[in-house]
């Protein structure tokens, strides 16, 4: 059979309808090779029982067991039995439970003594451990031939079980029948690895590795495929992005050099402070980036309030004093204005380049958004296609077709993780020659996620703080368990304002009527699977917190409210009033959440903080401690207190390292979400490559995909590696990563 064809064979030609459904449904399994590439998540030994005591509450468990006692119980005056069945493994004990007419078989296979392999969903009931309805699997022999009884022990003794990533609807064990089937097709596996890389490695064939992933003999056997795995699925990625790099080192673009006594000069001397070293360094990276003839692909990530928007309008001046044009695109209109702010204030009458009173140096600055009036519009596009506009900033509007420029130099993207690429992509084609290109991200991005996510950006990092930013304190305030704390922290947002300062207040919500309509539709911000009660009531919204707060605990205080579906000059009214003190406490959703810059607030009360997630909490609370204060950010939470949501919570009050708490918002996501979220054009599903363990593999591999790629750009000499890069990358995704 043709290698292609033997993995890309439906299942259903060898499973059967009914199966083949319900993996194709629920495991996202339609091939040979989906199947194949379904590895045990871990293995069962003979000789070891699971430990009963570390069941997982509500999720779906495989264990093997041995049947302690099991007895029929009426109920309902005799009208209803059901089976109880204990089982045991020396460390701890759980009940099964069995009702109706499902009783009659495991009432008679069930016998004390018993081992068997059940599967189920772990719940509690009467504050027990227990499965209701298991499927099993006996694993005794049942024959009381005393050699075949040796024989069955033998058969079984020291043998790894694979214990399958399952669903409800098909069980570990049919998984592994499934898989049986398939596994002759397993010597049809093409190798992506070029020969001398794997012998040098000392790694196993691929089918072999297929093999022993699926039926180890030893532990020795898992160890090899896994590791031979891991290796595959690390390499073919970091070729697929060497392979991107390569292209765009390829493609011409104009190199921006510097200029003695220019724009930038003059910029950097009004400057009232000296660049971190931190800040030095990168801007050394991005300069040598502009300096070449292909155009740069960076990835600046920086803490919260590391500085990275100087660092950036520098690169941007650098390329205007080359002669070039440089465009900011933010992902909202507040943000978007607040940039437009900063960075002419920030520049002063360089600024105002062309204007009665501007600097001879300077350049004007623009602003384009969808929301601006007609005659503003067309003065900005007229700066912007005769160049007499160095700088501009906008939202995706500087993307329509009408937008022109006159040398576009560089794109500086905000937040790139809000913008699709398609956006991006149509911003870089409006320069004459590909413009160079700066991703910000104020996300901290762990190293490995960097190498896989954004690994077609180089990339630099900005750790450091600059001098004078503050301390930001964070605590847990448990609404529901202690309401006065509640109360107390209603009277910490009125002793910063008696003391000069102002507050934010965030909820999740807006509570207008379009929100209320998305809410009974269904179609409202997802949320995640409800923790308790306090996840079932829809999420706290500013219009009504905002009546509540000053009608309430904040009532003859300045309380003002900000949300994304109010007009834009209302948007930028409420935001100048409350930059210019003009207003005591800001009542908003997540569009303060980047950018927003007000030194004068030093408070935050996060509502609802359990439905945020971990990074965009650690960006929110970026808004406070930005002067001479100190922050305070409060997380308003009604989870229970065991639950992961409060867990997550304390992790945020417990650290301002954005890096760590990375980390740990990785380790409570699946790979694949971060993956698939950052980078939708690489297959997100990571079967044994970890982003969080597997530092070292995703580095070696990146070394050896740039080798290979470097030696052969085409990859015509290692088709076997292509084949496996089609089946990485299908068009779109292909597509996706040449505009990434």
């Amino acid at each position: 059979m043709d290698p292609v064809s033997a993995f890309d064979e439906p299942l259903k030609k060898l499973l059967g309808g009914a199966t083949a459904k319900v993996m194709a449904e629920h495991l996202d399994l339609h091939t040979v090779g989906d199947l194949l590439h379904h590895y045990p998540r871990r293995y069962e030994e003979r000789g070891r029982l699971t430990a009963l005591t570390e069941l997982p509450l509500d999720e779906h468990v495989t264990v093997v067991a041995q049947v302690a006692d099991a007895r029929i119980m009426m109920f309902n005056n005799g009208r209803g039995k059901r089976l109880e069945v204990t089982l045991t493994d020396g460390s701890g004990r759980l009940q099964l439970v069995f009702f109706g007419h499902g009783v009659h078989k495991p009432h008679k296979e069930l016998l004390p003594g018993r081992r068997a392999m059940f599967a189920g969903k772990v719940s509690v009931f009467n504050r027990k451990m227990q499965l209701a309805h298991p499927t099993y699997q006996l694993l005794d022999a049942r024959d009381d031939d005393a050699d075949e009884v040796t024989e069955a022990v033998d058969a079984f003794a020291g043998q790894l079980l694979p214990i399958y990533p399952a669903c409800k609807q098909l069980d570990s064990w049919r998984i592994a029948k499934a898989v049986d089937t398939v596994l002759p097709s397993a010597q049809e596996a093409v190798d992506p690895l070029p020969p001398a890389l794997r012998e040098g490695r000392g790694f196993v064939p691929l089918p072999e590795a297929l093999l022993r992933i699926h039926r180890p003999q030893t532990k020795a056997d898992v160890a090899a495929a896994r590791d031979r795995l891991r290796w595959d699925e690390a390499f073919v990625l970091q070729v697929a992005l060497a392979r991107r790099r390569y292209a765009d080192t390829q493609l011409p673009a104009k190199a921006r050099r510097s200029v003695s006594g220019g724009l930038l000069d003059a910029f950097d001397a009004t400057l009232p402070f000296t660049l971190t070293e931190g800040q030095q360094k990168v801007t050394g990276e991005i300069f040598d980036a502009l300096a070449t003839e292909h155009p740069m692909h960076r990835l600046l990530q920086g803490e919260v309030g590391s500085g990275k928007t100087l660092v950036a309008l520098r690169a941007m001046l650098r390329v205007v004093d080359a002669g070039g044009q440089a465009a900011m695109l933010a992902p909202t209109e507040v943000l978007a204005q607040q940039h437009h702010r900063s960075v002419t204030e920030m520049m002063g009458e360089l600024a105002e380049g062309g204007m009665l009173g501007g600097s001879d140096l300077g350049t004007k600055v623009v602003l384009l958004t969808g929301s601006m009036g007609v005659a503003a519009r067309r003065q900005a596009l007229l700066d912007l296609v005769t160049g007499e506009a160095g700088l501009v900033i906008g939202t995706h509007a500087l993307i329509e077709d009408k937008v022109q420029f006159h040398d576009l130099g560089l794109v500086v993207v905000d937040e790139q993780h809000r913008f699709g690429v398609e956006q991006r992509d149509a911003l870089r084609s409006k320069g004459k020659q590909p413009p160079h290109l700066l991703v910000m991200t104020a996300t901290p991005i762990p190293r490995t996620v960097a190498m896989t996510v954004f690994g077609d950006l180089e990339t630099s990092v900005l750790d450091q703080l600059p001098a004078g930013r503050s301390p930001i304190a964070s605590h847990v305030v448990p609404a529901k368990d202690k309401p006065h704390f509640l109360s107390r922290a209603w009277e910490r947002v009125r002793e910063e304002v008696e003391n000069g300062h102002q507050a934010y207040v965030v909820c999740p919500r807006i509570g207008d009527d379009a929100d209320d309509a998305a809410d009974k539709k269904g179609k409202g911000k997802k949320q995640t699977a409800p923790e308790d009660d306090a996840e079932k009531r829809p999420p706290l919204a500013v219009l009504d917190i905002a009546q509540q707060l000053a009608k309430g605990p904040l009532a003859g205080l300045r309380v003002e409210v900000l949300h994304g579906r109010m007009p834009a000059d209302d948007k930028d009214d409420v935001m100048r009033r409350f930059a210019a003190g003009q207003a005591d406490v800001l009542v908003a959703t997540t569009v303060i959440e980047v950018g927003v810059n007000v030194p004068n607030a030093t408070a935050m009360v996060i509502m609802d903080a359990d439905r945020f997630g971990v990074s965009q909490l650690h960006q929110l609370r970026g808004r406070v401690g930005r002067g001479s204060a100190p922050g305070l950010c409060l997380l308003v939470s009604e989870a229970h207190e065991a639950s992961p949501a409060r867990a997550r919570l304390s992790a945020v009050a417990a650290t301002l390292d954005g890096f760590e708490l990375s980390r740990i918002d990785l380790e409570q996501r699946r790979e694949g979400d971060v993956l698939g979220q950052a980078q939708s054009g690489v297959r997100s599903s990571l079967r044994v490559l970890s982003v969080i363990d597997d530092e070292e593999v995703i580095a070696a591999a990146r070394e050896e995909a740039v080798r290979v790629v470097a030696d052969d750009p085409g990859l015509e000499r290692l088709p076997e590696l292509r084949t496996a890069l089609d089946a990485l990358l299908d068009k779109d995704r292909e597509e996706y990563l040449d505009k990434g």
